[in-house]
């Protein structure tokens, strides 16, 4: 009689859901935001009124909601497939920047999911103008860093001031963030950030693997040899391990969090991270090509690397539908079996060679190095970052920089028999 009744009510839940997905389709000419609205608001109408009724069929009926999400992907663009229970919040930095309007209106332009993704602007410095910029925005959540004394710096150190403050503001607010909203996850994100049209996407696509991957402790939006000649225009879908850590929009956990918090630096913040201290052997993920740009020339650094490299970082203009492709490749025993023997059985040229064109295939290629200046001089002339942070290249992966050269694969490495990271190449 239980396995009838089932079946009667499965069959109805159906035959509702058919009605709702054929009325839905047919007869309303609207844009594809407004469908995902629709169906949303006929299916929250539909659980309310059957809750009574079927409570104990409640798993089915959500399963069939679900469904119908996945099964409307293709229409709505950015159609939500992940976990109905996961929140994470965009943390944006601010301080005294009015421009900040052009990261939160391309954030929110690219948001699926008010609910999913809120977005938490804290600000430092009590620069009126930028706070009346931000209150502007009834979508977001302002938090305003409380502490605004002096800070007594080292005399060597005055004109660096600025770096104490944002390691202040960094720390306040991410306790904020893990320890008094109890949040699990958060994207971090600075307030001179544009985003690309996926970016939301390229972070749910590979939360999961940040998850199960105890290797890993970040994913960043940024590659910092993104530059548009340096990157493959085709492969959008394309990401890495780093052991760089790159920032400028990155995904951080809370029990990450647990572990820094209590000895966070009082300045540098960033460098301090990428110390083998912190960094314990982990790795990041980062793309192919940038899930953000800086538009923030002038800032506590002065605008370095700005004008030689950062304003050139490609931004990607493609969707990627990250959250449907198997991402397992990322796990670290599947991407050192695959990706180092890639490398190493690939042939070795030179930058002559490169730069001629004239190699019989289009396959990855490899230029070593054995020294610090070898990697510095071949960098410079690839137009590579060249610079190190406690010994690790930028973007490098087992000290190995991938990149694309004329559309070609290049893999600047060290010889196979690669002892690890020299801290004293600085």
């Amino acid at each position: 009689m239980r396995l009838k009744r089932t079946n009667i009510i499965f069959a109805l839940c159906l035959i509702i859901w058919a009605s709702l997905l054929y009325y839905t389709f047919s007869t309303i000419q609207i844009s594809t935001s407004d469908i995902s609205i629709n169906i949303e608001k006929k299916l929250s109408q539909l659980e309310v009124g059957l809750s009574e009724q079927f409570q104990m069929n409640s798993n089915m009926i959500r399963n069939a909601h679900e469904y119908l999400r996945y099964k409307t992907a293709e229409t709505v663009k950015g159609s939500e497939t992940y976990n109905n229970d996961l929140k994470i919040p965009i943390l944006v930095f601010a301080c005294n920047r009015i421009s900040i309007a052009k990261c939160l209106d391309k954030l929110i332009l690219y948001r699926p999911n008010a609910d999913k993704f809120p977005i938490i602007v804290s600000q430092d410095c009590n620069h009126q103008e930028t706070t009346d910029v931000i209150k502007k925005y009834e979508q977001i959540t302002l938090i305003q860093q409380p502490d605004q004394s002096d800070i007594q710096v080292p005399p060597k150190e005055k004109k660096f001031k600025g770096y104490f403050k944002i390691a202040r503001h960094y720390g306040w607010a991410l306790n904020q963030m893990f320890f008094s909203y109890n949040f699990s996850t958060v994207i971090i994100v600075e307030d001179d950030l544009e985003v690309a049209p996926d970016f939301f996407e390229y972070f749910l696509g590979a939360y999961p693997i940040l998850q199960k991957d105890p290797s890993l402790w970040c994913i960043s939006a940024w590659n910092d040899n993104g530059k548009e000649n340096l990157v493959d225009l085709k492969r959008p879908d394309l990401l890495y391990r780093t052991d760089f850590f790159p920032g400028l929009g990155w995904m951080l956990k809370k029990e990450t969090w647990i572990e820094l918090y209590s000895k966070w630096p009082r300045a540098y913040w960033d460098d301090w991270i990428r110390d083998p201290a912190q960094r314990k052997g982990r790795s990041c993920i980062r793309p192919e090509i940038s899930r953000t740009r800086t538009f923030g020339k002038i800032g506590v650094s002065n605008g370095l690397f700005f004008e030689k490299h950062l304003k050139y970082i490609k931004l990607n203009e493609d969707y990627v539908p990250f959250t449907k492709m198997n991402l397992t490749y990322l796990l670290k025993d599947n991407y050192d079996r695959d990706f180092i023997s890639s490398v190493y059985q690939s042939a070795v040229v030179t930058y002559q060679e490169l730069r001629e064109g004239k190699l019989s295939t289009n396959a990855p290629v490899r230029v070593i190095y054995r020294t610090r200046e070898e990697f510095k001089r071949r960098s410079k002339i690839l137009g590579l970052m060249d610079d190190f942070k406690s010994g690790v290249p930028r973007t490098a992966y087992k000290g190995i920089v991938s990149f694309h050269y004329k559309g070609r694969m290049v893999h600047l490495a060290p010889n196979l028999n690669w002892q690890g990271y020299d801290p004293s190449w600085s």
